[in-house]
């Protein structure tokens, strides 16, 4: 059993920055391919972005593309959001996210975390 606990939520002006972190733990050393998720309210849950195992390769949605970077710490199961230039709707519930598998995705996995609000305000 995966678990995913996420950090760093808050509430911001619209222009400003925010990271995000997720910490993963499982019966493995193993390190997971992980993402986030979003859902705003009254939407659907969407995809923002995943990086695989080693951190080499990420994927972004299109809507958050140029204005977030995720990345991982270079050991371990914990994986960072850094969210700039954010706009109101970019408010929702951020989901970390991982199938346990170390291939990135923009799917979502069988893990979820419980979620981190993030608010923007204009």
């Amino acid at each position: 059993q995966v678990q995913l606990v996420e950090s760093g939520g808050g509430l911001v002006q619209a222009g400003g920055s925010l990271r995000l972190s997720c910490a993963a733990s499982g019966p493995s050393f193993d390190r997971y391919a992980m993402g986030w998720f979003r859902q705003a309210p009254g939407k659907e849950r969407e995809f923002v972005a995943s990086i695989n195992y080693s951190g080499g390769t990420t994927y972004y949605a299109d809507s958050v593309k140029g204005r977030v970077t995720i990345s991982r710490a270079s050991a371990g199961n914990t994986i960072y959001l850094q969210m700039y230039a954010l706009k109101p709707e970019d408010t929702a519930v951020y989901y970390c996210n991982t199938d346990g598998g170390t291939i990135a995705s923009t799917a979502g996995g069988h893990y979820w975390g419980q979620g981190t609000q993030v608010t923007v305000s204009s």
